[in-house]
């Protein structure tokens, strides 16, 4: 992973947790009105919250039930989606969930007590039929100004994020490059064996 996806991802983090802790979003209360409800309680959590198991218990119970994440490995994977089988696909989603959730976590534990000051600007969702797009702003206590987009769509009566875009860069492209070297040298095990590797070793800073 780069440098600069890295980082990318470590604000994200911030915007995963502001935006999505309040709970499952229903398909009754607009994106947009959720984010403005849910953002002071979060922000507040972050930061008194700095454990690692603390913050992957979070992620696990209120972030990660809004994402969904066969749809984002098929999108990351790409062309080679098609190729995998389907206990292959069941590996592929499983391992970039588990490599998400690991950079997702170590993003947060960066960002406890210090990390505060942070604020979030939402605006109206725009909506294409059962799409819409919720687009925020992050603030930085230096003044820095980060702009993430939440692509979703309606999933079994709620709202699902199949994927943020981080100052115009996709997440779920951003390893598309990467997933498609690793298919090319090893095939689809390849890939499988690979992420699997990655899960293995820490994070780095």
């Amino acid at each position: 992973m780069t440098s600069h996806l890295l980082q990318a991802l470590r604000v994200l983090a911030i915007g995963f947790l502001t935006v999505f802790a309040g709970g499952a979003l229903a398909a009754t209360e607009a994106p947009d009105v959720l984010v403005k409800r849910t953002v002071e309680e979060v922000l507040q959590v972050i930061q008194q919250t700095p454990e690692r198991a603390a913050l992957h218990r979070i992620a696990e119970q209120k972030v990660l039930p809004n994402f969904d994440f066969r749809e984002m490995t098929r999108l990351a994977v790409g062309t080679n989606w098609r190729k995998a089988s389907p206990e292959q696909q069941a590996a592929l989603e499983g391992g970039f969930r588990k490599l998400l959730v690991n950079v997702y976590t170590t993003a947060l534990t960066k960002s406890g007590p210090k990390g505060g000051g942070r604020t979030l600007e939402v605006k109206p969702a725009a909506a294409k039929g059962d799409e819409t797009v919720v687009k925020t702003v992050i603030k930085e206590p230096d003044g820095q100004r980060v702009a993430i987009d939440y692509r979703m769509a309606s999933r079994d009566g709620g709202w699902k994020v199949y994927d943020v875009v981080v100052e115009g860069v996709s997440l779920v492209t951003s390893y598309r490059s990467s997933f498609e070297s690793e298919v090319s040298k090893g095939g689809v095990d390849g890939l499988i064996k690979a992420l699997e590797n990655r899960n293995r070793a820490p994070v780095k800073s």
